[in-house]
């Protein structure tokens, strides 16, 4: 099993998330921000990254153009895990240069099992 790192800014999600990757023996670290992410991020430890694309800009609307920072974010700072993103907008990431520095877009909502089999296909762990 493996440690991932778990960003989104629905507590719901990212519980949920978090109690499934858990049940089926990962080690789960959850971040609610950018900065949060970010923080995890520079900690260490991940061998995979699960995000959603929106998190709230400065006004508090959702808004991908968060979630493009943070991708960039997490490469600039070295972070060469895998990165998978969660999204129900897969079009505010693709054709963008952001789309090629992720490992993976999945359309939400993502079933249980295609979740798995991507973590295992990404990190070699079921």
């Amino acid at each position: 099993m493996c440690r991932i790192l778990v960003a989104d800014d629905d507590w719901q999600q990212l519980n949920l998330r978090k109690l499934l990757l858990e049940q089926v023996g990962h080690q789960v670290a959850v971040a609610w921000s950018v900065s949060e992410t970010m923080r995890q991020v520079e900690l260490g430890g991940a061998e995979l990254v699960i995000m959603d694309l929106r998190f709230p800009n400065a006004a508090g609307e959702p808004d991908s153009r968060e979630g493009r920072a943070l991708i960039r974010q997490i490469r600039d700072s070295g972070c060469r895990v895998p990165l998978i993103v969660l999204s129900g907008w897969p079009e505010d990431l693709y054709g963008s240069p952001e789309e090629s520095m992720v490992s993976r877009v999945m359309v939400k909502p993502v079933k249980v099992k295609v979740l798995l089999e991507t973590i295992a296909e990404l990190v070699g762990s079921a």
